[in-house]
């Protein structure tokens, strides 16, 4: 495997820090796995439910609030799990540490913390500018 990028200032990745974040990822994984397969069962069962004979308009609108509520957790945990997924392809392939904008390091400490971005520091700044 080629070397991963980091900045100028930083030491180059270590197998033993490289195997810590793919656990952290792979857990990661494997959390919101669970978690996306927990809000969509739910969800199916506040769909099996269906509306009571007797729900009024309230009873309705809280049956409907909790099945966006669960919809929205299913699809959050949904996009996460993508981000996570990719980062260990992009780990696998050596493009882990490049910024997907400016190809430049996104920083190690910066994955360290945040192990599923991939966009450098200024970039994600100027994209949130617009």
């Amino acid at each position: 495997m080629r070397e991963l990028p980091v900045k100028e200032t930083e030491e180059a990745w270590t197998p033993a820090e490289l195997d810590e974040v793919r656990t952290e990822l792979e857990a990661e994984i494997d959390r919101l796995t669970r978690q996306v397969d927990k809000a969509t069962s739910s969800f199916s069962a506040l769909v099996a439910g269906g509306e009571g004979a007797g729900d009024d308009q309230v009873d309705h609108g809280a049956a409907t609030a909790g099945r966006e509520h669960e919809m929205t957790i299913a699809n959050n945990a949904r996009d996460l799990l993508e981000q996570t997924q990719r980062a260990l392809v992009r780990m696998s392939s050596g493009a882990y540490g490049a910024c997907e904008s400016c190809t430049g390091p996104i920083g190690k400490a910066r994955l360290q913390a945040f192990p599923r971005v991939t966009l450098c520091v200024a970039c994600k700044a100027r994209g949130e500018r617009r």
